[in-house]
């Protein structure tokens, strides 16, 4: 009983919760499904979207009122044009206009191949203050045959039409110039319309790689 004590005892919090994790068919008798308002946590991929030589990826279903956070995740986004920027914006319309009023901020990590000019910074360059603009996930990723960026994004209850929309991304980019650049943006949509659409592309010219996005349960 003293294994059986302990494993059970390892599922349960400090406050004296039962994790979700540990109820199974194996652990309650007689259990073979639990009722939909139970959380168990976990992700639930939507959609997956390649770009390929395309000027944007845009997902405009999907994003509803079922999950309260969804994430998207960036793999090895592939500019066509050098030092180009990687960003988003939000929709209210379901696509038809990505023009979200945005307030964010922007810093960033950096260091070079050779192992010189580290930094850690804060840049004005790339934050937004109540601008319709699109926000920039990454700056001045290279278009070398082995350079991308990659990482992820953060949309923080999209169909609410009480709050502002919160987002968080971080991402790490081979850099134009041979830098690995770390950047982390973070803020909100200001509006209390649903969000229900999202479009991801560079500044200037086309790109490849792939978006995942997924619905946190």
């Amino acid at each position: 009983m003293g294994t059986i004590t302990r494993s059970f005892a390892n599922n349960i919090t400090t406050s004296g919760v039962l994790l979700p994790a540990s109820l199974v068919n194996n652990s309650i008798a007689n259990v073979t499904a639990y009722n939909a308002s139970v959380a168990t946590g976990g992700m639930k991929l939507i959609s997956s979207q390649t770009a390929s030589n395309s000027a944007s990826l845009s997902f405009t279903t999907g994003i509803d009122s079922t999950y309260k956070e969804y994430q998207f995740y960036f793999i090895d986004i592939h500019p066509r044009t050098d030092a180009d920027e990687f960003q988003f914006n939000l929709s209210t319309d379901s696509g038809s206009n990505y023009n979200v009023t945005k307030t964010s901020t922007f810093f960033w990590a950096y260091h070079d191949e050779a192992g010189a000019d580290p930094a850690l910074l804060y840049s004005t360059s790339f934050d937004l203050a109540q601008s319709t603009a699109d926000q920039v996930i990454m700056p001045n990723t290279g278009n070398g045959a082995d350079e991308s960026l990659s990482g992820s994004l953060q949309l923080f209850n999209p169909s609410s039409t009480t709050y502002v929309k919160h987002f968080i991304s971080t991402t790490n980019s081979y850099n134009a110039s041979d830098y690995s650049i770390n950047a982390y943006v973070a803020g909100y949509g200001n509006t209390t319309s649903a969000v229900n659409a999202i479009q991801f592309k560079m500044s200037s010219g086309n790109m490849d790689g792939t978006i995942l996005m997924y619905g946190i349960v």
